[in-house]
């Protein structure tokens, strides 16, 4: 430990890097009920922290190593810091990048100086691709978090934010990918303050530091959640995981609407557009700070803002879930003239925010609604407890994945007498052609019942679809989706779509 405080202190990411503002967010201090602050790494010059681990690690190197080139696997930050500290030091970089990466990224990249190689679907095949290229062009191979000089690299902002704010300071949430900022700010902290809580934040779809220390060790995820791209990692690095074992006081996880309203906050406080991975520590702030009972200020760190635009549309429609600032019902209503009517009226001055029904045979409808929220989870109690003593049957979807990405968009779909429907929902990598490709590979012995795709900008599309699968044949399709080779998940008991799609 006392070498990586060493190595921190002695970094020299400042002939590069800028020292970054630490700002209070007052209106979230305010709810809170505490001091809060952001810490500004979007203000790097590559709008990421990343700029400071993968310089330091380029200014631990010889100049024979400096001068043979260094190379990297990246989805985007972490090679947009190198390719820059690279140019700058006059020394080639070569960027391995998979098809999913965002062009906003690749972009950047180039013009930042890297040489960018463009293969595989996920980070792992770009990085088994980068270590094969290392050794037969003999460069030298930085790695994105898992490096001594990248963890001291980053640890310098653990330096900055305990200079910046010399008042009490209860907690300091790290966002954790890899867990090369948190082993690095925790280090310095928890060396200097140990009154500090030092509290790691993952994605729930992501948490390989979680699961490593929970199994004692680093081990991979089966599945990797990918909306916050930036710390969507699959398993935890050696190095970080041995210092985030003794120095973090607690890890939690948070949802990808949590996420999203956290980069609403970010926006209303500074007009900056935070990456899902940028607000994932402030995600965890919002959510845990009114557990902490020591006073003092709640810090989060703002690790970087390189979003794609078209991922915009997606951040604000989940945003209002994320704060508890809407609520999802499925609301069974008499089908009667002015059914329609006397349940808005019940809902008085409240804010719809969704309405989506279609007339059906039978006594009784199913309604999907959004309903604004000012008191948050006690509200929508309120309005469940409403609904149901005026005799409504009410589901409550604001937690259910299937029904907030699809169904929302498909009710209305019932289909009499249809028999043997199964349910999936399917992740493949978004990139020109995905579509046709995951539609041709579907094979042609089994009906496509229901289909739904959106694209949200982001880098995997996702698909819902009913296939009719005769019961004699489950265990053929279950095969034929092991070789379609597509992350999949069977929905057919959600019950989004029993009350919404499911045959009559």
């Amino acid at each position: 430990m006392q070498e990586i405080i060493r190595s921190i202190l002695s970094s020299s990411v400042y002939d590069l890097a800028v020292e970054t503002p630490l700002e209070k967010m007052g209106p979230l201090s305010d709810k809170l009920s505490r001091p809060v602050y952001i810490k500004r790494e979007d203000l790097q010059p590559v709008f990421s922290f990343k700029l400071r681990g993968a310089y330091n690690k380029l200014a631990s190197l010889t100049e024979a190593e400096r001068a043979k080139g260094v190379i990297c696997a990246s989805a985007g930050n972490h090679a947009q810091g190198l390719a820059y500290s690279a140019t700058r030091m006059g020394t080639r970089s070569v960027i391995v990048m998979p098809t999913t990466t965002p062009s906003i990224k690749v972009e950047a990249v180039k013009r930042l100086g890297g040489e960018v190689v463009i293969h595989g679907d996920t980070f792992d095949d770009s990085r088994i691709h980068a270590l094969t290229l290392c050794d037969t062009e003999n460069l030298t191979f930085v790695h994105p978090y898992d490096d001594p000089h990248v963890i001291a690299g980053q640890g310098t902002i653990g330096v900055e934010i305990l200079r910046q704010h010399g008042g009490p300071i209860a907690a300091i949430y790290l966002p954790i990918g890899g867990g090369g900022l948190a082993a690095g700010v925790a280090a310095y902290a928890k060396f200097l303050r140990s009154d500090i809580k030092l509290i790691g934040v993952e994605p729930e779809d992501a948490a390989s530091m979680k699961a490593a220390l929970t199994a004692g060790r680093p081990v991979p995820l089966n599945e990797v959640g990918i909306f916050a791209d930036g710390v969507a990692v699959k398993q935890a690095g050696d190095h970080t995981f041995d210092i985030l074992k003794d120095t973090l006081d607690e890890i939690i996880t948070v949802s990808t609407d949590e996420i999203c309203a956290a980069i609403k906050d970010i926006f209303e406080h500074t007009r900056a557009i935070a990456e899902p991975a940028g607000a994932v520590s402030l995600a965890g702030l919002r959510k845990h700070a009114p557990t902490l009972q020591t006073p003092g200020a709640a810090i989060a760190i703002c690790s970087g803002a390189n979003i794609n635009f078209d991922r915009l549309r997606h951040v604000a429609e989940r945003a209002e879930l994320g704060e508890r600032a809407e609520a999802v019902l499925a609301v069974t209503i008499p089908e009667r003239p002015g059914a329609y009517r006397a349940f808005i009226r019940l809902l008085g001055d409240r804010a719809i925010t969704e309405f989506n029904y279609r007339i059906a045979p039978g006594a009784s409808a199913n309604i999907f609604v959004g309903i604004g929220l000012k008191r948050g989870e006690a509200e929508k109690a309120e309005i469940i407890a409403l609904l149901r003593d005026h005799g409504h049957t009410v589901l409550d979807l604001t937690d259910n994945e299937v029904a907030k990405l699809h169904i929302r968009y498909m009710v209305g779909g019932r289909v009499e007498g249809l028999q043997n429907e199964l349910l999936y929902r399917f992740e493949f990598p978004e990139r020109p052609g995905a579509l046709l490709k995951f539609l041709e590979g579907l094979a042609p012995d089994w009906n496509i019942s229901l289909f739904h795709y959106r694209n949200h900008g982001s880098d995997y599309g996702r698909i819902l679809t009913g296939i009719q699968v005769p019961p004699a044949e489950r265990d053929a399709f279950e095969t034929y989706l092991d070789r379609l080779g597509y992350a999949h998940w069977d929905e057919s008991e959600n019950p989004a779509y029993s009350m919404f799609l499911a045959p009559a």
